[in-house]
């Protein structure tokens, strides 16, 4: 197979052949039509996580192994199955929830397979959507998008499932009781669509990009705040009438994560999922004098997935702005989102898409 793989941390992704898997035991081997850009892909492209203070974490360390083909924003056909595979066929187009893990344990076998021990996800742990192959470890893990845009489709995966898993931990609110986004890029966007889709008005959108605070608004964010500079958890508390109950912090840096907890109300939330870096350093008392809560979200379950393109089936998402690109020009599109040059999502189409 083809792939457009990291072959040198930080260095241009290389088209690169690899060996097409065979597929044994339940695995699915899928021709992959559709990958999303995402975030993460430049973490792992980087090859580390900035943990504040000077320190990092190296994703060698954690058992990412180069080459490695980036993606897990996945959709593809159905290609080959393994011997033990049932309930797909050969041709049909399927999401590939791509978080999986060891497949044995308790978190695995439960359907949490984002909390196992031993990850083993796809584009990160092995190889994902910069391919013309993908393999999935059961078919369990594959969703019939039906007759969504196989594209939007594909963001489902990662950016729809991080953020409908992170809002679940919020809600259920009041439609009016304003909850506080930072981030307005694909997460954000995709956070708007979700809680649009779930009845709520009050939604609040925080980036440093005019362009993006923009798109945030088009997409139906009731009001937008520059989260530039100084003085943006007093900008938040301004919009939201009073110190927020429930934030998500979409980014997720020193810089983000401060606003977010200077603008906490009591028994206020903040869930953290953007993986930009850095580290916050919290006042103890107020933690429990204010009963305050900071609970982290790491992307979501194959459930999460199969709510998430049900609500989208039934016409109820919004969709995204998405800009299909060749999947060729995969290193083009990670430098523009690099780059911030990227309103919603890029995706990557196969030539034979």
């Amino acid at each position: 197979m083809r792939a457009w793989a990291v072959v040198e941390n930080a260095a241009p992704l290389q088209e690169i052949e690899l060996p097409t898997p065979e597929p044994t035991g339940t695995q699915v081997l899928l021709e992959v039509t559709h990958c999303g850009v995402c975030h993460s892909d430049l973490h792992v492209w980087e090859g580390a996580y900035d943990l504040g203070g000077g320190q990092v974490m190296s994703l060698k360390d954690r058992g990412v192994t180069l080459p490695l083909a980036l993606g897990h924003e996945i959709v593809g056909r159905v290609a080959k199955l393994g011997p033990d595979a049932r309930g797909v066929a050969v041709g049909a187009r399927r999401i590939v929830y791509p978080w999986v893990g060891c497949g044995t344990c308790a978190a695995c076998t439960s359907e949490q397979d984002n909390m196992c021990l031993t990850p083993r996800s796809i584009g990160v742990f092995q190889n994902g959507g910069y391919a013309t192959h993908v393999l999935a470890p059961h078919p369990r893990h594959l969703i019939d998008p039906g007759d969504l845009d196989p594209a939007l489709a594909a963001t489902y995966a990662c950016s729809g499932i991080t953020v409908y898993s992170a809002l679940r931990k919020v809600m259920p609110l009041p439609p009016d009781e304003p909850i506080v986004l930072i981030g307005a890029g694909g997460l954000g966007l995709q956070a708007i669509a979700v809680l649009r889709a779930l009845g709520h008005r009050n939604i609040i959108s925080v980036d440093i990009s005019p362009e993006k605070r923009a798109a945030a608004a088009a997409a139906g964010a009731a009001q937008t705040v520059d989260g530039s500079g100084e003085g943006v958890a007093q900008r938040i508390i301004a919009a939201a009438g009073g110190q927020a109950g429930a934030i998500i912090d979409l980014v997720n840096g020193t810089a983000s994560a401060r606003a977010a907890f200077d603008a906490l109300r009591k028994g206020g939330k903040l869930v953290q999922v953007g993986l930009f870096g850095g580290e916050l350093k919290l006042p103890l008392p107020l933690m429990a004098i204010r009963a305050l809560t900071i609970q982290g979200s790491y992307v979501g379950t194959p459930g999460d997935l199969r709510d998430l393109v049900a609500l989208a089936q039934r016409g109820q998402l919004p969709k995204l702005p998405i800009e299909e690109v060749p999947m060729p020009s995969a290193n083009a599109a990670l430098m523009r989102l690099r780059a911030g040059h990227v309103t919603g999502r890029l995706v990557l189409r196969a030539e034979a898409a």
